[in-house]
């Protein structure tokens, strides 16, 4: 089995692909500037970008997890992922209150998916 590597730095991947499966490694916010909706279209974006570069796009999620350092944040949180998701394709979902490795990320996501097949 070939495993692929995408954004890979001495700790951690980005992404990796085995067998067709997509997997996302937690995404935070690059900019801790602004509020939680935009701090979690921030990260969607990134979703966006490494699944497009690992043949895959938000159709094809299977299963995400969000956390959140605090779960009062949930509305505004969904404001984006309402937007953002694909249509009649919402994937597993679990959200959890989680305290996060910065205390200026209000979001971080994770999430796996299946590559498009052509």
């Amino acid at each position: 089995m070939t495993i692929q590597y995408f954004g890979q730095t001495p700790r951690l991947s980005e992404a990796t692909v085995a067998n067709g499966f997509v997997f996302l490694s937690g995404m935070v916010p690059e900019r801790t500037d602004v509020g939680v909706t935009e701090q979690t279209r921030d990260v969607l974006a990134q979703i966006d970008k490494w699944l497009a570069e690992c043949g895959s796009d938000k159709k094809h999620i299977l299963e995400a997890t969000i956390f959140l350092p605090n779960l009062s944040d949930y509305a505004a949180m969904n404001e984006a992922w309402d937007e953002w998701v694909a249509p009649d394709r919402a994937p597993a979902r679990a959200c959890v209150e989680a305290k996060l490795a910065n205390p200026e990320w209000a979001v971080e996501i994770k999430v796996s998916a299946v590559q498009i097949q052509k």
